[in-house]
């Protein structure tokens, strides 16, 4: 299904930043102590152009399951934070051990795992709330050229790319009773096998039937 997508009017509400390793490899999770607090309006425009500037692909997915929606691990749990959004913390916990439980991939790379709550997004001209699953999986070494006195240094650093979002998804408070709408990205291991634990495995999702 085609997704008419405005991202230009979503707005960070809720942010938890946690850590997942690779289970094959027993590296375990991290769990974050509390929500993180956004104190500079830099960084969360920052946020909201890693998190939605690479939902380029305009096709709509939903949870499904082959008996019954409700055994879906995700939907169950994204289900309970669109119903009573202060459950956010503690399902972020609940969707990050799934995650980890899901990944057990030999070349599944383990990062940084956020959890967003956007308001205000726009989906087929329709205002809904949004909940968004992200993982980095990569980072890039820039270059840092610092001035001292009369002289400049020069050294290195990793970085998050803003540009490059490894792994997302963004599920749309619409039509719940049908699995919700999905949308989804999947830079790394794009055409890899190893790219099927994030969209069949971790969230097990299928394609919207439409015209599209």
């Amino acid at each position: 299904m085609r997704l008419v997508f405005d991202c230009s009017t979503a707005k960070l509400e809720n942010l938890i930043i946690h850590q997942v390793g690779n289970k094959l490899r027993d590296e375990g999770l991290f769990v974050s102590p509390a929500m993180y607090e956004m104190k500079d309006g830099n960084v969360e425009e920052l946020l909201l152009k890693y998190f939605l500037s690479s939902f380029k692909n305009k096709v709509l997915y939903k949870f499904f399951h082959e008996t019954d929606i409700h055994l879906n691990e995700l939907y169950m749990y994204i289900s309970s934070i669109f119903i009573d959004p202060h459950s956010f913390y503690s399902q972020s916990v609940n969707i990050l051990r799934h995650l980890y439980e899901k990944s057990s991939h030999p070349q599944i790379k383990g990062g940084e795992f956020y959890m967003v709550y956007f308001t205000d997004c726009i989906v087929n001209e329709q205002k809904t709330d949004g909940i968004g699953i992200f993982k980095t999986e990569k980072k890039e070494t820039y270059l840092k050229v610092t001035k001292y006195a009369e002289e400049f240094v020069i050294g290195s650093e990793k970085g998050i790319n803003v540009k490059k979002l490894d792994k997302g998804c963004i599920i749309f408070n619409i039509d719940s009773s049908d699995g919700y709408r999905v949308g989804i990205v999947d830079a790394v291991n794009k055409g890899n096998n190893e790219a099927l634990y994030w969209k069949d495995d971790f969230l097990r999702l299928t394609n919207v039937q439409d015209g599209y």
